[in-house]
């Protein structure tokens, strides 16, 4: 969430950076001054209403005051006129906080749905056509057959199963099973041990399912609302339907007056879609000291997402789940060293992947095609073989200040000074199951086994090849 002050002392600051992201179109400039000028009349009448309300409450002392030293002279005239005043101020408060309190929830829905600024250094762009490449690994190999693509690699093995998944939960699930899931649990905890043996990350095992204000702290809620999977107990099909309608609608009047039923209070929960969310609230409502910071946490969980805007994409295989499983990085740090903490956790996501020597490269993320949050984003896209493409496996963001706002995050500086928002930071270290998907791509042999990467042995076993179930 960006801060209002800000915005009021440099419109243009904002107008600038939402036309940036829009493409820089002279339409998107139009709309994104009307949309900053809104802003600025939502505050002025917030600060109206409040200096009104200010006024009247000082009057009210004031006045109270004074009929106390009318009583004391005996002027029973001026003391009435005065408590007369004094039941009239009274009557006009509780309207002014109302109201005050009205247009604040006016002016923080307005800014709850703006997305972050990027930095200077983002480059300008439409979509992901216009990333900016910025570093490889490794080359692509070459193969004396027809590489596959690792669903043709996991069914032949006999270990991943879409059908009977299909059959358990619907589209976009899998079944893994034998040494194939057991590989799956080796990446995870491989990642794990790299991030916290060598890189200095604390391991967190956090809660799946948050409440709405975890949710809107790292900028899902409201935005990204029909992205997510929202789970209740089991109350009675009439009330759950309503609760779900609201919910995948955005139509929040509805979902408040169907949760603030008494049978219905507390019972809802969001699935996590990424580990962010409980790591980085991890510090919510907090006052941290300088000497904390840097904070780095990282968790292997499943994460959840309804790609309700994925219809069509990547229907076969494991790239684009309903579940699946990933290790995130978060860090928590001061301004001053937030942009070289992107740079470390960039380095540190690279590091895994480079022990497992496969072929990546680094892109930049443009204007257009960065996330909702984020003020600078570097993805990294390992090479799969079977697709003759690269993919996404992680991506790093550097967020400032907005995720902070949101979940009112702050630390003392060192200095004894006041409070500061912290600057926060995410990054896939990295999705275990793409990871899945370019190991079998990568390692898969001409008689349909996947040998297994070196840096994987310690944790198979024993286990050396990946060859079909007997």
């Amino acid at each position: 969430m960006h801060d209002i002050k800000w915005i009021r002392d440099e419109p243009d600051g904002l107008i600038t950076a939402l036309v940036r992201r829009g493409g820089g179109s002279d339409e998107a400039r139009d709309h994104n001054e009307k949309l900053v000028r809104s802003l600025i009349g939502l505050d002025e009448a917030r600060r109206k209403t409040l200096t009104e309300l200010e006024g009247k409450l000082a009057r009210r002392n004031t006045a109270s005051k004074e009929i106390g030293q009318a009583k004391a002279q005996k002027d029973e005239e001026r003391a009435s006129r005065l408590m007369a005043e004094v039941a009239n101020l009274k009557a006009d408060i509780p309207t002014l906080e109302a109201l005050a309190k009205d247009w604040e929830k006016s002016l923080d829905k307005a800014l709850a749905a703006i997305p972050n600024a990027p930095l200077d250094d983002v480059p300008d762009g439409a979509d992901e056509h216009d990333n900016v490449e910025k570093s490889r690994f490794g080359a692509a190999r070459s193969y004396a057959f027809t590489p596959k693509q690792h669903f043709e690699v996991g069914e032949a093995l006999g270990q991943m199963d879409f059908e009977t998944a299909a059959k358990l939960s619907g589209a976009r699930f899998v079944v893994n099973k034998g040494p194939l899931a057991r590989l799956e649990r080796a990446l995870g905890q491989f990642f794990l041990d790299v991030h916290t043996g060598e890189h200095g990350y604390m391991e967190v095992n956090p809660p799946l399912l948050v409440r709405d204000d975890a949710m809107f702290g790292t900028a899902q809620l409201p935005k990204f609302r029909e992205d997510q999977f929202w789970a209740t107990r089991w109350l009675s099909p009439d009330d759950n339907q309503e609760i779900m309608a609201a919910a995948l609608r955005g139509d929040d009047e509805r979902l408040e007056t169907a949760l603030a039923k008494e049978t219905l209070a507390s019972e809802g929960h969001w699935l996590i879609p990424t580990a962010e969310v409980p790591l980085t609230n991890l510090v919510r409502e907090s006052i941290l000291s300088e000497e904390e910071l840097p904070l780095r946490l990282t968790a292997c969980t499943p994460c959840f997402r309804a790609e309700a805007g994925a219809a069509g994409r990547d229907t076969r295989g494991m790239i684009r789940q309903h579940q699946f499983t990933k290790v995130e990085l978060v860090s928590i740090t001061t301004p001053e060293k937030s942009a070289e903490e992107h740079e470390r956790m960039l380095a540190c996501a690279e590091a895994v992947l480079k022990k497992l020597d496969l072929h990546y490269r680094v892109v930049t993320l443009c204007t257009g095609d960065m996330g909702f949050a984020s003020q600078k984003t570097y993805d990294i896209e390992v090479w799969l073989p079977g697709q003759g493409a690269f993919r996404e496996i992680s991506s790093c963001s550097v967020c400032g200040d907005f995720q902070a706002r949101r979940m009112n995050a702050r630390y003392r500086p060192a200095e004894g000074k006041s409070p500061r928002f912290v600057h926060t930071l995410n990054g896939s270290g990295v999705a275990v199951g793409r990871a899945l998907v370019a190991v079998l791509e990568t390692y898969q042999q001409e008689n349909g086994a996947v040998t297994v990467p070196d840096a994987l042995l310690p944790y198979m076993g024993g286990l050396k090849t990946i060859e079909k179930l007997k």
